[in-house]
Order: structure tokens, then sequence, then C-alpha cells
């Protein structure tokens, strides 16, 4: 693997995120290998070039250990916004949990996002973090369908073993749920793929689904997915050209009745699915545990 330079890693702190009330962001790696079909990181506004390929940053846990211990405020320390930390690679070199192992020694909590059955290593570690400090995991699932996935998400685990991981992790009591995004317009944007999804995140022991009904398309991500429908579903990029044109958010055309039918089977479920229900979730035991002790 090539290891790239990097001065700094762990951003500065934000406040009142609104993306999940992370409070850090984290990138360890650069690139992924994923091939997801509909990846946004993929654009050219990321600078992220020959994206497939995935590289690591050179002294990333020392870089990392400094700047946790240089940090005035504790908070929840977020990964996997621009690329997966449980890539194949993270197997052999352990980056992410190395930098878990730090999380929970600096007394920090963690918001990781992943489509890697592969978390399934550290649950250790996430189970001692969370003794102290909030722990939120996001899996991302986009279709209940295996066959589909693997159309869509060649290199990751299939649906079924994501759906498999949160029961997992909910079973030894850590906060995980699912990112239901995107929903791909004319792909699995149907009411049978949202439904079945819901009932296997309850089934499964899910916290959450936090959901996007439709796909973000812009620069060489619009051509790089494009030339991938023609591969996978001939004759649909006519129907997104006719649809979209060159629009950035592309919402699925029934966003409305399937939100609708989302609310109401996640209620029916007793699922979490609006973000500062979802923050309170996994934050707020522990801010209640504090105000416990004095």
């Amino acid at each position: 693997m090539e290891f790239i330079d990097a001065k700094t890693i762990v951003s500065g702190y934000s406040e009142n995120n609104p993306w999940f009330g992370i409070n850090y962001n984290m990138n360890i790696y650069k690139g992924c290998c994923h091939g997801c079909i509909y990846c946004d990181s993929r654009s050219e506004c990321y600078g992220v070039d020959d994206f497939d390929r995935v590289r690591a940053k050179k002294n990333a846990l020392a870089i990392i250990e400094r700047e946790l211990k240089s940090k005035r405020k504790k908070g929840v320390v977020g990964t996997g916004a621009m690329s997966d930390p449980y890539n194949p690679l993270e197997r052999e070199y352990k980056l992410t949990r190395g930098a878990l192992e730090l999380i929970n020694r600096y007394g920090y909590g963690a918001a990781i996002a992943t489509k890697s059955d592969l978390i399934l290593r550290d649950i250790d570690i996430l189970k001692e973090i969370s003794r102290y400090s909030p722990v939120l995991i996001k899996i991302t699932i986009t279709t209940a369908d295996d066959l589909l996935c693997s159309k869509i998400e060649p290199n990751v685990s299939l649906s079924s073993d994501r759906f498999r991981t949160i029961k997992k992790l909910s079973g030894e009591g850590i906060f995980a749920g699912i990112l239901l995004m995107p929903v791909l317009p004319f792909i699995d944007d149907t009411d049978d793929n949202i439904i079945k999804i819901i009932e296997l995140a309850s089934q499964n022991g899910a916290k959450f689904i936090y959901p996007a009904f439709g796909v973000t398309l812009r620069q060489n991500q619009r051509e790089w997915y494009y030339s991938k429908l023609d591969e996978l579903f001939p004759s649909l990029k006519e129907k997104y050209i006719k649809s979209y044109g060159n629009s950035y958010e592309c919402r699925s055309l029934r966003s409305k009745e399937l939100w609708d039918l989302f609310k109401n089977k996640c209620n029916e479920c007793g699922i979490l699915y609006k973000m500062n229900d979802i923050v309170k979730g996994y934050k707020d035991p522990y801010i209640n545990e504090q105000i416990s002790l004095f």
C-alpha cells in the first residue's frame, strides 16, 4: 500500500454539527475500492485522484495521538465520510483499530460509517469506548436484495451480511443503525425495498434508519454513474437525462410517497429516523450519567 504525507488528520471542533452531532472528523485512508456506482466522493471537487486506489496517511496513528492529546474539548470523532475505514487493507494494517484505541485512551466518543462487516473485529474496543463515551455505528444499506447489491456495490459485504453485522453490534449493546442512502431512482426506490429494509432492520436490532430518497450527481461522477448504468441497466441513462438533466440532486420521483411509507413503517417498528432523535438516542445516556454523578 502507498503511504501519503499528511500534516493533520483530526479536524477542528464542531459544536453543533447537524450530521449526527459529530464533533470531529477523521479520515485515515484516501480513496476507496468498494466500486459503488453512485459514490459522490468520486466527484472532482474532493480532489481524490485515482479514486479506486486506497492509500493511507503516513504516520497516521502518531498524528492522531498528537492531535487528540492537544484538543481542548472532548467529543465524538467521526470517520467514514470520504473513504470506508474498513477497506480490505485495514485487515492487515489495522490503522482504524489503532485510531479507536487512541480514541478510547484519551476519552473521546466514536461515530463510524461503513459498508464492511470487518467492523466486527473491533467490537471489543467499541464496547470499551461505549462504557464512558458515545458510540454510533452507521451501516450503509441501500437495497435488501443481495443480487442487486452485488451489482451496484460490487466489492463490499452483501446486504445480508451487513444486517447480520448490525445484529451482532446491537447484541453487544452498541448503538447501531442504517444509512439508507442513496436510494437510486428507477432502481431501488420501490415500496417493497423500503419495507423489506425496515423489517430486516427491526429483526436485527437496528436503532435507527436515516434515509435519502435519491442520488447526487456532478462532474466526473455523473459520467461514471451513467457509464455504469449503460453497463448494468441498459436504457436507464436516458431516463435519468430526461428526468433530471444536469441537476446535482436527483430525487426519486416517488420521494414523497416513499417518505410517508417510510415514516409509518418506522413508527410501527419503533425505529428512530429523525436526526435529533438519533443524536439524543446515542448521546443522552452519557449526558444523563454525568448529571447523575453530580
